[in-house]
């Protein structure tokens, strides 16, 4: 949804509709901006400055130079840009260089290079140890590095750089942030309810595709679903009551595409797409109707979260262009993204986890008078860890940035290497996540890895937050708002669908931003 490079999850929300005025509404560009939430009652933004999660100590291990290079001006990122989509592949990207160098630390160019980004110099940071140093606000600098080593265009967010793209030194940062707290506590109690009803009709649409088709694709109608239920438990308003009616889900894809399509392969011939999408900026100003649409949307049913924001200093129209932002790209988008890979996961560990979990689950509900609550997922050891595990071994945000703040030793497992004030830091968080040295059988899903005093001590190596799972968002850190909220909404999606089905079978392909299921049976709950 969460504050480092593209990727996803956060949240907003929002009061009852309302029809106002619409001449501050109808003046804005495009603007959005990626935001985070949580649902605790007493919003955790009272921090001290700098908390982070390294504490600098006199390095053992002998100091290094940086391996690898950067090679000739163009030519490097280029040939780099190439390796990464297409002559070789993401992972097999990192992994060909951790060989090369015999180092989880060095030098290389992230995409897209030019004509996009003109400087992609960055130190990768591909282990779990030195990888929460982009989480330590005193040592690494966020400002505009949300997407990497490109910002989009302000045209696509009305003119604002918004949360995402503020590091916590900005005085905005610390304004919008405590926003989206207020957001998220003040609509609390809608989360439940309206993701049953939402997820509901979900569950209801797959088992028609599979009675008249045999199949059922998840995705699509997944989208709609996550869409529908922020916009109820946020903005107390049905989507398909207005003026956008089922619109909003193609509209956020667009926008998005005009955001990321640097950094996304769609199957295009190689050549066209590299050129096409890689090499130039697309023109805002082909989405901005569409922007505008959302933007109407979201102006007209959050007077309530507008109001707060005028009394904190934020103009209504700022607000309105970050609530956005945080609803379509950091929640709507982790929704998006995360749940289907849970799904993929738990879907290939078979029957036996499907069994494990819907006894959990019912005798859970069952014990809790039938009611699902906060209180009661907590008592669902299997179901939690199944989560973690899932945001462990594929996050939804996959990418961290970081420009150092000072001259620094970072440290891996196997060296220490000296970093120059001004230097980019970039983590690939999936390996980070997947580091052997830190987790047993990293490569596979274990879906009780979590479970017990020795697996709650690794949720400080779950990440995907932008920060450790064991930590809490601040206006001091660039920590998911949304944090908790991303982990309920999960665990309820488990809990809807093991309170109404014994077990599922998937076909797993693949799409730009995760993967893509279809359901091939669902077996309705016979116990």
């Amino acid at each position: 949804m969460a504050s480092s490079s593209f990727a996803l999850p956060s949240l907003k929300l929002q009061f009852p509709p309302h029809k106002s005025s619409s001449s501050s509404r109808n003046k804005y560009s495009s603007s959005l901006r990626p935001i985070k939430s949580s649902v605790s009652e007493k919003p955790p933004y009272i921090s001290s400055p700098g908390t982070s999660p390294i504490q600098s100590k006199p390095t053992k291990l002998p100091i290094r130079k940086v391996p690898g290079d950067y090679g000739l001006p163009l030519v490097g990122p280029w040939k780099d840009r190439l390796d990464f989509f297409y002559n070789q592949g993401r992972d097999e990207f990192f992994k060909s260089r951790i060989q090369k160098h015999q180092s989880t630390v060095f030098r290389t160019n992230m995409p897209p290079g030019p004509f996009i980004s003109f400087n992609p110099n960055v130190v990768v940071l591909l282990d779990g140890k030195s990888f929460p140093t982009l989480f330590d606000t005193s040592k690494v600098e966020k400002k505009d590095l949300f997407t990497g080593t490109f910002m989009p265009s302000t045209e696509l967010t009305g003119g604002y750089r918004v949360l995402s793209y503020l590091d916590p030194s900005e005085p905005n940062h610390a304004k919008l942030k405590k926003l989206m707290f207020f957001l998220l506590s003040s609509r609390r109690n809608e989360v439940i309810p309206e993701f049953h009803n939402s997820y509901s009709e979900l569950f209801e649409t797959l088992e028609n595709d599979l009675a008249t088709k045999g199949k059922a694709g998840l995705n699509a109608a997944n989208d709609q679903a996550a869409f529908n239920f922020l916009a109820r438990s946020f903005y107390g308003v049905n989507p398909l009551d207005t003026n956008l009616g089922a619109d909003g889900p193609k509209l956020i894809g667009k926008w998005v595409l005009f955001q990321l399509h640097p950094l996304l392969i769609l199957g295009l011939p190689k050549v066209l797409e590299d050129l096409v999408l890689h090499t130039f900026r697309l023109p805002s100003a082909l989405v901005k109707k569409d922007y505008q649409r959302l933007y109407n949307f979201f102006y007209d049913n959050s007077t309530s979260i507008l109001d707060e924001a005028e009394r904190t200093g934020i103009s209504r129209e700022e607000a309105c262009h970050n609530l956005l932002f945080a609803t379509c790209f950091n929640s709507f988008g982790g929704m998006k993204i995360f749940f289907p890979n849970m799904l993929k996961w738990i879907g290939r560990a078979g029957v036996k986890l499907h069994t494990q979990l819907a006894q959990e689950i019912r005798s859970g509900i069952k014990s809790n008078g039938g009611k699902i609550t906060m209180g009661a997922m907590e008592n669902m050891p299997l179901m939690k860890s199944v989560v973690y595990e899932s945001l462990r071994i594929e996050p939804p945000v996959t990418s961290q940035y970081g420009r150092a703040k000072r001259d620094m030793v970072i440290e891996s497992h196997d060296g220490a290497f000296e970093i120059k004030e001004g230097e980019l830091l970039y983590g690939f968080q999936p390996f980070a996540t997947k580091d052997p040295k830190i987790f047993d059988r990293s490569e596979e899903f274990v879906a009780d890895r979590f479970i017990g005093e020795e697996g709650e001590k690794l949720l400080k190596h779950v990440l995907w937050s932008n920060g450790p799972e064991n930590e809490s968002p601040s206006i001091n850190n660039k920590q998911c708002v949304g944090k908790d909220f991303v982990v309920l909404v999960s665990r309820l999606l488990l809990v809807e669908l093991f309170m109404r089905y014994d077990s599922f079978e998937i076909e797993v392909g693949a799409s730009p931003l995760g993967a893509s299921i279809t359901l091939t049976s669902l077996k309705r709950a016979s116990f």
